[in-house]
């Protein structure tokens, strides 16, 4: 689930001041969007988008000082509304004495910036984007392999991060053990990292908690990737088909997207750390063109057709 963000986390974030509303700091901000209140300015509310944060640079703040004191007024009142998060205001802008007494009147926060329009908007929508994302907390062990973001997966106890410290010897980089916290972004793709109370740190049972930034250096560690693949680990089961050519592609979901899934066969003897090391470097082949199962089928294929026809 997104986290709650408030007016209050974007005083706090940015370092703005707070002109008015104090007391209505802990009005939610529910949509990443902004809103540049330009029509509604001009008298125009019927489609006033009044869930969103509202921005005013100096072109809004001009054409409001051409308006009417009366106007002034009605159109403020129109403005502050209870849905409204904030009013935020840029470039240390002078603030026009109607929209600050409307917004002490309603208990508005009314905010300002120092930072030019433009560049305070895509700041603060990407900041809102982060915090609201979808997100869940999946356990499991997450590595950059490669620059492939490679979640491992499976019960507790099976190795998970054992294979991690190996792929961290490596060369490769820690980014979560035992919890990994993954958000979604607009386009789909799922970023993960670490709780803070974890960060850099691994579990290996019978030795302890381990720091890994402080055992192999901060090259070994990242604080947020990109999640390409999950390999779930399992314990070999006798009875069980597992694919041996790689042709049938399984998939998970995790929150609204699919992810290629690989899964290993735990047992005594297999080298799990350079299987994951070639599951990583089969997925970039993937992306690249280049599928070693589909040209050894079709291959295969070939061969088979050939024999016949000397048959015949």
């Amino acid at each position: 689930m997104p986290k709650k963000v408030k007016a209050a986390d974007l005083v706090q974030h940015f370092s703005l001041e707070v002109l008015a509303g104090e007391d209505g700091l802990k009005r939610p901000i529910n949509v990443a969007d902004l809103y540049r209140p330009g029509l509604e300015l001009a008298g125009y509310f019927t489609y006033y988008p009044e869930e969103r944060v509202q921005l005013m640079g100096m072109t809004e703040l001009t054409f409001f000082e051409t308006l009417t004191e009366s106007v002034r007024r009605e159109r403020a009142a129109k403005l502050c509304r209870e849905e409204t998060p904030c009013i935020l205001i840029t470039r240390h802008l002078d603030v026009p004495k109607e929209l600050l007494e409307t917004a002490k009147e309603k208990n508005m926060p009314l905010l300002r910036s120092g930072l030019a329009t433009t560049i305070l908007a895509s700041r603060i929508t990407g900041f809102l984007e982060n915090k609201l994302a979808p997100s869940t907390t999946i356990h499991g062990v997450l590595v950059d392999v490669y620059g492939v973001g490679m979640l491992i997966t499976g019960s507790s106890g099976i190795g998970k991060s054992e294979t991690a410290l190996e792929l961290v010897k490596r060369g490769h980089r820690l980014i979560a053990d035992d919890a990994v916290e993954i958000r979604q972004t607009a386009d789909n793709d799922l970023y993960g990292n670490a709780p803070d109370l974890i960060k850099h740190l691994v579990e290996i049972r019978g030795l302890g908690i381990i720091n890994v930034m402080t055992l192999f250096g901060a090259g070994a560690v990242r604080n947020y990737k990109k999640i390409s693949v999950v390999a779930r680990l399992e314990t070999w089961q006798q009875d069980k088909q597992y694919d041996r050519l790689g042709i049938d592609e399984e998939t998970t979901r995790i929150i609204d997207t699919d992810l290629p899934l690989v899964t290993i066969p735990v047992r005594p003897g297999r080298n799990l750390a350079v299987i994951i090391e070639v599951a990583a470097m089969n997925y970039r082949l993937k992306r690249m063109g280049y599928n070693a199962a589909l040209q050894f089928t079709n291959r295969l294929t070939e061969t088979i057709d050939h024999d016949y026809d000397d048959m015949e």
